[in-house]
């Protein structure tokens, strides 16, 4: 009797557990489909992402994700498509870069809405960056960037639309600092960094002009620095100050002299500098420009010797 007792006790708590656990989901799928929980909980949410700093990817902080048009997969940025679709396919025929003004549909990180590209989700109402370009399908939360639309480069780009004007021949925007003095080379940032071979024009990395025109990453010049190449890699010509290296070989040369059979010999060069051509002393140290006087020259062809013949010298 005392068994069956237990038996009823225990059958009756199982059936009150269960209708206990199915009543609480049945309250909590009642609350997911209301609007008013779903504000709320998106606000906690994002108070907590706001805090840790644990949303969107390594490129951008924002609360949606990207449907690539050219693949129909979901990336957190172009640049989180192109990594995985083009730096990291291995077949070479699959690789390709997302047509950022193509995208149409974006995907809240939040309530996993799909929906067309647009700064708040109409699902749950929570803003996906608080900068957003509808040319661009651009978001992005950071907005200490100073994001800008540039309509003439046909992307966004950072500083604050005041600090920077578009050339027109170079194809690009330039700080105002620049305006009169920078050299115009034609569409002088579409092309790949001479160094690392990375796009330069949508790059989000940092970017150098210079002295020359050419463009490429601050970076990859920082590094060409540690390495003591001081010349553009595109055109040879110096891009700092040069001057007291010059004063170095000036010593160099001064010291070495050249043996009597050479001492009279000319040779023509080209500076890298200037672009203008001379003819100077033959030296085995190095050449310098009677122009602007920087030995960042090379030479272009040989001229006449002192020696009549230098084989009967060596006789």
């Amino acid at each position: 009797m005392e068994i069956y007792g237990l038996y009823i006790i225990y059958r009756w708590g199982f059936v009150f557990f269960f209708f206990i656990l199915i009543t609480k989901r049945f309250l909590l799928l009642i609350q997911k489909n209301n609007p008013v929980y779903l504000s709320k909980k998106v606000e906690l949410i994002k108070g907590k992402e706001m805090d840790s700093g644990n949303y969107g990817c390594s490129h951008y902080k924002r609360r949606c994700k990207i449907r690539a048009p050219c693949c129909d997969e979901i990336f957190d940025c172009r640049h989180c498509h192109n990594d995985s679709k083009n730096s990291l396919e291995v077949d070479l025929l699959k690789r390709h870069d997302i047509p950022r003004h193509d995208i149409k549909m974006v995907v809240c990180s939040l309530c996993n809405t799909e929906q067309d590209v647009q700064q708040t989700c109409i699902q749950c109402g929570v803003c996906m960056g608080n900068y957003f370009c509808s040319k661009c399908n651009f978001f992005d939360d950071d907005v200490s960037k100073n994001q800008y639309h540039c309509d003439k480069c046909g992307i966004c780009r950072t500083g604050g639309k005041e600090n920077f004007f578009h050339c027109d021949r170079c194809g690009c925007c330039y700080s105002n600092l620049m305006k009169e003095s920078h050299i115009c080379i034609e569409r002088a940032m579409h092309h790949n960094c001479p160094v690392c071979f990375e796009y330069i024009f949508d790059t989000t990395k940092n970017i150098t002009v210079l002295p020359c025109g050419h463009t490429m990453h601050l970076e990859c010049v920082m590094q060409m620095e540690r390495h003591f190449q001081y010349s553009c890699p595109v055109c040879s010509r110096s891009y700092c100050d040069m001057s007291r290296a010059w004063e170095k070989l000036d010593e160099e040369v001064a010291s070495t002299p050249m043996p009597e059979m050479y001492q009279n010999k000319m040779v023509w060069i080209l500076c890298n500098d200037c672009a203008e051509t001379s003819e100077v002393n033959f030296h085995i140290v190095a050449h310098k420009c009677p122009c602007c006087k920087s030995y960042n020259t090379r030479q272009t062809r040989g001229g006449t010797s002192s020696c009549t013949n230098i084989t009967e010298m060596v006789r």
